[in-house]
């Protein structure tokens, strides 16, 4: 069996780029939702509403 040169296969990387989209996808969606909350909620995770706008201004697709 000759072995790939890639290293990983098809399948492999297709998960790992699901994965990710669907993390990024629920930061944004954790981001929006803190942005809903009022000051509070970002100051209470250490984030300014700054740096949240800019986490849900993100593209994806899946």
């Amino acid at each position: 069996m000759a072995k790939r040169s890639s290293g990983r296969g098809f399948f492999r990387n297709a998960l790992n780029a699901i994965v990710a989209a669907r993390a990024a996808q629920a930061e944004r969606y954790v981001s929006e939702t803190l942005l809903m909350l009022g000051d509070d909620a970002p100051k209470a995770n250490g984030l300014t509403r700054q740096q949240l706008r800019h986490k849900r201004s993100g593209y994806f697709y899946l």
